[in-house]
C-alpha cells in the first residue's frame, strides 16, 4: 500500500490508503482520544519530547470544562500545581496583563478573588480565573506552536473500532472510518470510551464504604456537610403540598435511597458552568426552552418563599464583568437523578441526556428572571443577568461542554482511595498532587421519612493538603492493556476522585502519562513496567510537584 503524507498533519504522523476521500490510517508514536484540557496538555508534553503525536476527539472546541465556562478554578492550594498545568496559568496571566484584554471593565477593578487563592499572583505570574474564549485561545494556540495536529469531531467506534492484539491497543477507528494507529495510546475524555471500548475494568457509581475500608463512599444520607445543597426547611415533594395521594413533583424519587454506607449506581449530579453578565451590552436574556413548563420549578418555588437569601453565591467573578455559575443550593443547576445512565449510554442516549440537561438549566434561569412567583427580590435581580454575548458565538452563548463531574472511573494498577487523599496512606510512586476537598455533588433527590423531600450525596470533606496521585492510578491492570495510559478516568474510589477530578489535577496528570508514554516507547516496554526512577526523574525536570 503506497505511504501518503498528509500536509495537515506537518509531517508528524502518516496517513496509509485513501478511500472516497478518507484517510484510512493516521500513525504516530501516541495517540490521544479527546480534547480535554487533560488531552491538550498531553498532546503538548508529548511533542516536547519529540514524540510524533495526534489529538482526535469527538470535541468542536478544545480544553473541556476549562474552556467551556469553569473559569473559577477549583485550585485548592495552588503550591501544589506544576508543569505544564502551571504554564497553563501562567499563559492566562500574561494574557490579562494586556490592557487590551480588558474589554469590559479596567484590570483595577476587577475583585481579585479565587477559589483556593487571589485570582491574580503577581509574585508566581499567575491568574486561576479567565474567560472561556481565553482559555480556548491559550489552548489552540499551544497546540499550533508544536505543530500538533488536531481531529475534531470525530467519535470512536466503541462496539468495533478498537484492535488489540497481545494485550496492546493496535488501532482506533473512528464512526467516520478514520483509523488512528500509535505505539502507545491516551484516554483522555471525561467519560472513558477508548479506555471501556479497550476492555480495561472500570466502576460506575459510588462503592460501598466496606469495599476500600472509607468513611465518605456510599450513601451519605447523615453526611449534610454541605448544609447549603439540603433543604435546610421542611418542603413538601408532593404536587398537592402535604398530600401523597396528589402525585410527586418532577425531579423526586420514589425510590428508596439505601443505607448509610451502601454502594450504588447513583452518579454524581451534572451541569453546565454557564458564563452570565449584568453588562447590558454584553448580555443576552436568558432564552425560553422550547419545551419549558413552569412546573418543572415547583419545588424550586417552594425552596426560595423559605426566606432562601444566598441565590446568588454562586456568580463567581471572572474578568470583564462575566462570572463562572455553579451550582448553589438544594434545588439549582445540577439536574440531580437524571445522569445515571450516562457513563455507559450510547452517543444517542448521552445526547438526549445532554440535551435535558440543557433544557432543564435554561428553564431554571427563565423561571427565576421570569416567573410572578419567585420572591421579587430574586426575580428583579435575576431579570438583569443573562448570558454573555461574546462567549460561545456558535452556540447560542451555552456552554460547549456538560459538566461530566464523575462517570467511569478505571480500576487499575492503584486505585486512589480517601485514605491517600487524607495522608493516611502514603503513595508509592508519585506523579503529580491533588489538594481539593473531598467534593461530591447530591446524587439523589428523594421522600424521607418525615415525608418531606431532601437531598443525598453532597459531601465535602478537607484534605490536609496536598497529597500524591500514585502512577499506578494512571495505568490499567498489565494483563488488560499495556499500551494505554487514562488521567481523567482515573483508578480511584468515587469518594477520592471527588478531589481528584478538579482541572489543574487533570492537567498534571495529562503531562505525566504523555511522559510517560514517551519514555514507554523508548525503552520498548509495557506502560506498566517503565522505570520509575527515570519517570520521576524527567517529571521533577520539567516542573511537575509532588
Amino acid at each position: 500500500m503506497t505511504i501518503l503524507r498528509c500536509a495537515c498533519l506537518a509531517g508528524l504522523a502518516l496517513v496509509t490508503g485513501c478511500r472516497w476521500g478518507v484517510p484510512l490510517a493516521h500513525e504516530a508514536d501516541v495517540v490521544i482520544y479527546g480534547g480535554t484540557s487533560a488531552g491538550v496538555v498531553a498532546a503538548v508534553q508529548a511533542a516536547k519530547m519529540g514524540k510524533s503525536v495526534i489529538l482526535v476527539g469527538p470535541d468542536r472546541h478544545l480544553g473541556g470544562l476549562t474552556s467551556s465556562g469553569l473559569g473559577y478554578t477549583d485550585s485548592g492550594n495552588t503550591q501544589a500545581v506544576g508543569g505544564l498545568a502551571r504554564e497553563f496559568y501562567q499563559r492566562v496571566y500574561r494574557y490579562y496583563s494586556a490592557g487590551s484584554a480588558w474589554r469590559w471593565q479596567k484590570i483595577s477593578e476587577f475583585k481579585n478573588e479565587g477559589q483556593g487563592s487571589r485570582s491574580r499572583v503577581d509574585s508566581e505570574e499567575s491568574m486561576w480565573t479567565f474567560e472561556p474564549h481565553v482559555a480556548e485561545e491559550i489552548f489552540d494556540a499551544w497546540l499550533a506552536e508544536h505543530k500538533v495536529p488536531v481531529y475534531r469531531n470525530e467519535w470512536l467506534d466503541r462496539e468495533n473500532g478498537v484492535v488489540k492484539k497481545d494485550g496492546r491497543i493496535v488501532s482506533a477507528t473512528m464512526l467516520s472510518g478514520r483509523t488512528f494507529v500509535a505505539k502507545v495510546f491516551i484516554d483522555a475524555t471525561y467519560e472513558g470510551d477508548l479506555m471501556a471500548a479497550a476492555g480495561v475494568s472500570y466502576h460506575v457509581g459510588r462503592e460501598s464504604c466496606s469495599v476500600y475500608g472509607e468513611t465518605w463512599n456510599g450513601v451519605q444520607l447523615e453526611a449534610c456537610k454541605h448544609h447549603r445543597h439540603y433543604f435546610m426547611s421542611r418542603v413538601s415533594p408532593y404536587k398537592v403540598a402535604g398530600d401523597p395521594k396528589s402525585g410527586v413533583l418532577p425531579y423526586v424519587s420514589t425510590e428508596p435511597p439505601g443505607r448509610t454506607g451502601d454502594g450504588d449506581r447513583r452518579v454524581q449530579a451534572y451541569c453546565f458552568r454557564t458564563c452570565l453578565t449584568r453588562l447590558a451590552p454584553n448580555r443576552v436574556p436568558f432564552p425560553k426552552p422550547e419545551r419549558y413548563d413552569p412546573a418543572n420549578y415547583e419545588l424550586l418555588l417552594r425552596e426560595l418563599v423559605t426566606g432562601r437569601n444566598d441565590f446568588f453565591e454562586k456568580f463567581d467573578a471572572i474578568p470583564n464583568l462575566k462570572t463562572d455559575t455553579n451550582n448553589h443550593g438544594a434545588f439549582s443547576s445540577d439536574f440531580i437523578g437524571m445522569n445515571y445512565d450516562y457513563p455507559d449510554a450510547s452517543y444517542a442516549r448521552r445526547r438526549e441526556i445532554v440535551r435535558a440537561h440543557e433544557d432543564y438549566q435554561k428553564g431554571y434561569y427563565y423561571f427565576v428572571a421570569n416567573d410572578p412567583r419567585v420572591p421579587s427580590g430574586i426575580r428583579e435581580e435575576m431579570a438583569k443577568w443573562g448570558l454573555a454575548r461574546d462567549e460561545f458565538k456558535d452556540n447560542g452563548n451555552w456552554p460547549y461542554q456538560i459538566y461530566v463531574r464523575e462517570a467511569r472511573r478505571m480500576i487499575g494498577e492503584h486505585v486512589m482511595t480517601e485514605h491517600d487523599t487524607l495522608g493516611k496512606t502514603q503513595v508509592e510512586k508519585p506523579v503529580g498532587m491533588g489538594s481539593y476537598t473531598l467534593d461530591s455533588h447530591n446524587c439523589q433527590r428523594y421522600i424521607a421519612a418525615d415525608g418531606y423531600v431532601q437531598n443525598e450525596g453532597d459531601v465535602g470533606v478537607g484534605t490536609k493538603g496536598p497529597y500524591r496521585i500514585s502512577y499506578g492510578s494512571i495505568v490499567p491492570k498489565r494483563a488488560e492493556c499495556r499500551n494505554l495510559l487514562v488521567p481523567v478516568c482515573v483508578s480511584s474510589s468515587h469518594i477520592a476522585f471527588g478531589s481528584i477530578r478538579m482541572e489543574p489535577v487533570f492537567m498534571i496528570l495529562g503531562q505525566s502519562a504523555a511522559t510517560a508514554a514517551a519514555q514507554a516507547i523508548d525503552e520498548r516496554k509495557a506502560v506498566q513496567e517503565i522505570d520509575y526512577g527515570r519517570l520521576r526523574g524527567r517529571l521533577l525536570a520539567d516542573g511537575q510537584r509532588f
